[in-house]
């Protein structure tokens, strides 16, 4: 038997500008994204046997354990690209990046199998073939790769890194719901005013949360009491990608909200890494 396991970091939007919609039916953007020190951790083992099997558990009741997770789909993309059979393949997955949050939690989590799987297998891909994988399941998961601060572009796919400042997080997640990307996309050009300022060339610049913007937080935020009373409270809160969650640039939250209604995670960093292998024992 083999195994590795992988920690895999959420990530946040210091911008997101919201373009132009493309033929393909996904918007143009432009981002920097910002991998987060909240970490998944996923257990790969893989085994001989008479035929491909995919066997996916681990310890949250919020997410699919079957051919609706993405992890589930990275592994099969990546052994048909390989032509590669007659392995199981089990999968635990330690979900710490809260569901359906602007975190890109199934992202980071796809990104990790085919990082994991390309490294068990003695490397059949090459860092293009796996970019090219990563990009053909979702936006961000060649950011969720890389990590570290990357400007995105074209539907999120294009990264260029960028140099990580040292700065503290906190995030604030209301409980009970998520919004889905699906979502908050098709609430954008509901928007009676979707003017985008580039702020995104700005704070390349001059890092200063003046600078900070979500397109989409503009287009959801009204929609929700939860949301508003996050901004009502830290008005310098910034909603993450499709959201719900908010994040400041603090190492401590400078609000107290209820813990029945919203969670929040403290004293988490900047990293400059993605995907990383670690001991079996952590």
């Amino acid at each position: 038997m083999s195994r590795i396991k992988i920690a895999a970091p959420a990530k946040i939007n210091l911008t997101l500008e919201v373009l132009d919609k493309r033929e393909d039916g996904f918007h143009n953007l432009k981002s920097i994204m910002q991998a987060i020190s909240l970490y998944d951790y996923l257990t790969f083992d893989v085994t001989d046997s008479d035929k491909t099997q995919i066997s996916l558990c681990g310890n949250s009741d919020k997410i699919p354990y079957d051919n609706k997770n993405l992890v589930y789909k990275a592994i099969e993309k990546f052994l048909e690209k390989t032509a590669i059979n007659n392995k199981k393949i089990e999968v635990y997955i330690e979900k710490n990046i809260p569901v359906e949050a602007g975190l890109a939690g199934g992202s980071t989590d796809a990104a990790a199998a085919f990082f994991a799987l390309n490294k068990l297998f003695n490397n059949p891909l090459s860092n293009e073939e796996i970019e090219l994988l990563c990009a053909s399941l979702g936006s961000d998961l060649n950011f969720c790769l890389h990590g570290g601060t990357a400007l995105c572009t074209g539907r999120g796919e294009k990264t260029k890194k960028i140099p990580t400042k040292q700065q503290y997080v906190t995030l604030i997640k209301p409980l009970g719901f998520g919004i889905s990307a699906k979502e908050a996309y098709t609430k954008f050009p509901q928007m009676s005013d979707k003017t985008v300022p580039d702020n995104t060339e700005k704070l390349m610049n001059d890092f200063s949360t003046n600078f900070l913007f979500n397109s989409l937080e503009l287009a959801v935020i009204n929609d929700y009491q939860e949301l508003l009373e996050i901004k009502a409270a830290i008005p310098k809160a910034l909603m993450s990608g499709s959201g719900p969650t908010f994040f400041v640039l603090e190492r401590y939250c400078p609000h107290v909200f209820d813990s029945k209604r919203f969670q929040v995670i403290e004293d988490l960093k900047f990293i400059t890494d993605g995907v990383k292998e670690i001991p079996h024992n952590c």
